[in-house]
């Protein structure tokens, strides 16, 4: 062994040392790094495993409350039901022992979707670790693996579409495994919804079947597993969203802003946003129609997606703008790009230290797409041509 393994080795020991010392603590004293939004997900699961209704506010709120988090309101988990399967083994844990394992998972995940990232979007191997920084550097991700969300498992389903996406020209079976990762942007459904429109186009157009089949199939999976522990689950979910709908949330949309000027009890000008990324998807894919590639655009597509998305969006979601930095920083960078990102993050810090609060996130994905759109600008001019580059070898 050279003297950097050793040394390497050496230090991976230590660190493991002191987190072994760290995770002894946390299980000791619940007032160290206490419960936040992780609880909805755990007492979501415990609730359905012993066969309850998982959107009952006061067996959550008597389950949050004793898992340590001081709350005198329920967190909801309003993902949908097929989204239970994720959470499901957290229900057969101990509150604290879950969190720990949640932190762990989320913690393995992101750094997996770093490196892929980086190396996906044309980083070099030796400079992997620039991939990592990137992502652990920015707030939203730091938002989302404090608080327990479930965001890195979206992005998790959109790097794993991305590794098929490069791969089915060569075996159309990655059509399959295409869909069953986007049952993981299906999580949060809205957040993607032009992806689930360009999936259905791709369908027609070209014959791609296999991956709403995929999907389909998986989904219908999801769908169908918590019906094995509490059969009224989807039933009560209905019943939930119909009494508390998103209309109560001031989320950091366009939409909720539409709703400050004309009218908060106008729900449906949180729609507004989705006409107008149907009607930008549809002229764009029209544009793109004889050279169209998921591999390329879906840093885009999302990133749209989620600035007109109709509800939620939140600084904790916004791990999903992840794939278009990655974009920004990796492929053709400029130094002017990756300072406006470098200024949003701080942006993000600064509004995180003054606890301005979640709404005012407003401006955090426009600002990135922004970037993004000066990034492909930039790109097409120097490149002179519009057409989408073919998917390049990375390494598995």
């Amino acid at each position: 062994m050279t003297p950097r393994n050793v040394v390497m080795l050496v230090a991976l020991a230590l660190v493991g040392v002191l987190l072994a010392g760290q995770v002894r603590r946390l299980l000791a004293d619940p007032t160290v790094w206490p419960p936040d939004d992780f609880v909805e997900y755990w007492a979501a699961a415990r609730l359905t495993l012993n066969g309850e209704n998982p959107f009952d506010e006061a067996r959550l709120l008597e389950l949050q409350r004793a898992a340590g988090r001081a709350t005198d309101e329920a967190v909801m988990m309003w993902n949908p039901p097929w989204a239970l399967p994720a959470v499901l083994p957290l229900g057969l844990l101990p509150a604290r022992e879950a969190q720990l394992l949640w932190l762990l998972v989320h913690l393995g995940v992101t750094g997996f979707c770093a490196d892929r990232l980086w190396l996906l979007c044309g980083g070099a191997r030796a400079r992997r670790w620039v991939g990592w920084a990137l992502a652990f550097a920015f707030l939203p991700t730091a938002f989302a693996l404090s608080s327990g969300q479930i965001g890195p498992f979206l992005l998790l389903g959109a790097v794993l579409f991305l590794e098929c996406a490069r791969r089915w020209d060569r075996d159309r079976r990655w059509e399959y495994a295409a869909g069953v990762a986007t049952v993981l942007l299906a999580i949060k459904p809205h957040l993607a919804y032009l992806v689930w429109a360009g999936l259905a186009v791709d369908a027609v157009a070209h014959g791609r079947w296999r991956v709403l089949a995929g999907g389909a199939l998986t989904g219908l999976a999801c769908a169908v597993l918590p019906m094995a522990f509490n059969p009224q689950v989807w039933h009560q979910y209905a019943d939930a969203m119909g009494n508390r709908p998103p209309a109560q949330w001031a989320s950091p949309t366009l939409g909720t802003l539409l709703r400050m000027a004309f009218g908060e009890e106008l729900f449906r000008l949180q729609f507004v946003p989705v006409a107008l990324g149907l009607a930008w998807f549809a002229w764009f894919r029209w544009l793109a129609r004889a050279g169209w590639n998921w591999f390329d655009r879906l840093p885009l597509v999302l990133l749209v997606s989620f600035v007109t998305t109709p509800y939620g969006a939140w600084p904790f979601d916004m791990v999903l703008l992840l794939p278009a930095a990655f974009a920004i920083i990796t492929k053709n960078p400029a130094r002017p790009l990756a300072i406006g990102l470098a200024l949003v993050n701080v942006g993000c810090l600064l509004m995180n230290l003054l606890q301005t609060g979640s709404f005012w996130f407003v401006w955090v994905s426009p600002a990135v797409l922004a970037l993004y759109a000066v990034h492909m600008t930039r790109t097409s001019i120097e490149q002179g041509a519009d057409a989408p580059r073919s998917p390049r070898a990375v390494p598995a």
